[in-house]
């Protein structure tokens, strides 16, 4: 597989199979423009992180993925499909090979963990009730929680298990790809860690890909493949962390350099 690799990278082929594309998506809220011609592409396999300050649009662009905004112009595709244009019958597909989760976890206060996790099988497939109370469990095992909080309510959970049950949920299709807006926010450092190597290893054991809004900068340190650096409406770099820090860009330097910045940190 190496040779081939190596072969075929010298041939000029490209082996990354695209599962999100954006192109020159412009979005405004009225006068205000968020987005002024964004583009950037994840790869299958990828963690992928969506980073920049407050109100640089990471969220935005990630609720544009998911359908739940709608860009001015241009085009977003998620597993080859354009989300701004869908048949019923493709954004059905999507609903079913993706999976979100928001940075609340929004679980249903009045649905117990077991019905929160299960609740799209119920709605998408024609399982019994047998085999998804039998999905409901082995998706909580994969994140790393016991059968004993199946019949709890989310006011009876912490933090760290809101976003793990929500995870869940999440799995709970078989998605090819996970949309995650600030999955670690609110954890302490020891849970947010946990977090993200839980991430890597779904990744790895599920093949699933993640794209994830992030102001962790632990978490681009420590799992994320590449991710885009979104600042006054741009794209200001993309690529891996080593590929980003290499370039001479303001906000690159205030971000990841500054005061609170991971890289002084580790230098100093």
């Amino acid at each position: 597989m190496h040779f081939f690799q190596s072969f075929s990278q010298n041939l000029g082929f490209n082996l990354k199979t695209k599962i999100v594309e954006v192109k020159n998506v412009v979005t405004k809220f009225g006068s205000k423009i968020v987005h002024n011609g964004v583009s950037l592409t994840v790869n299958k396999g990828d963690i992928y992180g969506l980073l920049g300050g407050s109100g640089s649009g990471k969220s935005t662009l990630l609720n544009e993925m998911v359908m739940l905004l709608k860009p001015n112009s241009g085009y977003i595709k998620v597993l080859d499909k354009n989300v701004v244009e869908l048949t019923q019958k493709d954004e059905e597909y999507l609903k079913r090979n993706w999976g979100v989760l928001f940075q609340s976890g929004a679980l249903f206060s009045s649905l117990t963990v077991k019905e929160n996790i299960g609740i799209l099988l119920k709605e998408y497939t024609s399982l019994t009730k047998q085999t998804i109370e039998d999905v409901v469990k082995l998706k909580l095992e994969l994140v790393g929680l016991e059968n004993d909080v199946l019949s709890l309510y989310p006011s009876e959970l912490s933090g760290g298990m809101i976003k793990r049950v929500s995870l869940a949920r999440a799995l709970v299709m078989d998605p090819e790809i996970l949309f995650l807006d600030e999955p670690t926010s609110g954890l302490d450092p020891i849970g947010a860690n946990a977090f993200d190597e839980m991430l890597v290893n779904l990744r790895d054991t599920l093949g699933v890909s993640v794209v994830m809004v992030t102001h962790d900068l632990d978490s681009v340190w420590n799992i994320v493949d590449r991710f885009a650096l979104l600042g006054e409406g741009k794209i200001v770099a993309e690529g891996s962390l080593g590929e980003v820090l290499k370039m001479d860009d303001p906000l690159v330097e205030k971000f990841f350099k500054g005061k609170r910045g991971r890289k002084r940190r580790k230098n100093g």
